[in-house]
């Protein structure tokens, strides 16, 4: 039998199942920060704009802290990569994470009007149910389809690309290549 050490250190080193458990937990504390974020903006302080614009912005707003807080969790405890270059990692998660936004963005706010002509749905959800519904649904299957893949295979490992990603950094950071 495992004692409660060994099967600690499992979940926090393991490799496979144990590497997507931890994505799915930091993937699941910035979701709820993200989609936190979104339903403020959304209900109270968008409320004025017209649906495309108030989805879109909210999305956003809440992409934007959610990405912050998956990068720094994955970068430590999810794949490890305290030895990978930031500058790298930085850029690299930026690339995943613009095509994570507009997936999610576009996926939600056209979901969202396509639902919202079926008459029917209309009678069953008020419009933040329907934004709730259409959030969920999108962000499940980019987080899963995109984020993931993306991140354990290029994002936090070493490629061919960190080299331009950190010349990137390092060009409009103002600092020389120094070799």
């Amino acid at each position: 039998m495992a004692s409660f050490k060994e099967i600690k250190d499992k979940v926090i080193n393991g490799g496979g199942l144990f590497t997507f458990l931890r994505s799915s937990m930091s993937s699941q504390i910035a979701s709820w920060i993200d989609m936190g974020t979104r339903f403020i903006f959304f209900s109270f302080i968008l409320a004025s704009l017209e649906p495309f614009y108030r989805s879109n912005l909210s999305v956003a707003i809440g992409a934007i802290i959610g990405g912050v807080v998956n990068c720094c969790i994955n970068y430590r405890f999810t794949f490890h990569a305290s030895g990978q270059n930031v500058k790298a990692v930085i850029v690299k998660y930026f690339l995943v994470w613009v095509g994570s936004l507009l997936l999610n963005m576009y996926g939600t706010t056209f979901l969202q009007l396509a639902l919202s002509k079926w008459d029917w749905l209309q009678s069953k959800f008020t419009p933040d149910g329907l934004f709730a519904a259409t959030t969920l649904i999108v962000s499940l299957i980019v987080s899963l389809a995109w984020n993931f893949v993306l991140q354990r295979n290029f994002v936090y490992r070493p490629s061919q690309f960190d080299r331009y990603a950190i010349g990137f950094i390092d060009f409009f950071g103002g600092h020389k290549n120094r070799q």
